[in-house]
């Protein structure tokens, strides 16, 4: 560091020792900013690959019950009120990314 090397060009009031350690700081901080971007790139692929497997399977449980619904007491709301979601969704998908049914 070209500070430490030449400290006689430096004021007297400059704190070589504080600007070392803020160097220091700063460079290792960076590092981590860089890890913490990584990670978060991979948990956001995750989370997408996992919204979607997710979606996929609401609308397979979606059909069960519009199937279901058919014969068995009961289902024939849930399946409207899934029905009413699932084209909610369908019209956000344009503008957003998809979020899976509540079919719990």
């Amino acid at each position: 560091m070209a500070a430490q090397t030449n400290p006689d060009i430096l004021p007297a009031s400059f704190d070589l020792n504080e600007f070392s350690s803020n160097y220091q700081l700063a460079t290792t901080l960076s590092e981590v900013h860089l890890r913490l971007q990584q990670l978060t790139e991979k948990v956001d692929d995750t989370l997408m690959s996992v919204s979607s497997e997710a979606m996929t399977d609401s609308l397979t449980v979606y059909d069960y019950i519009k199937t279901a619904a058919k014969k068995t007491p009961g289902l024939k709301a849930i399946a409207d009120q899934l029905g009413e979601r699932f084209k909610a969704t369908r019209s956000k998908a344009a503008k957003e990314a998809p979020t899976p049914a509540s079919v719990a």
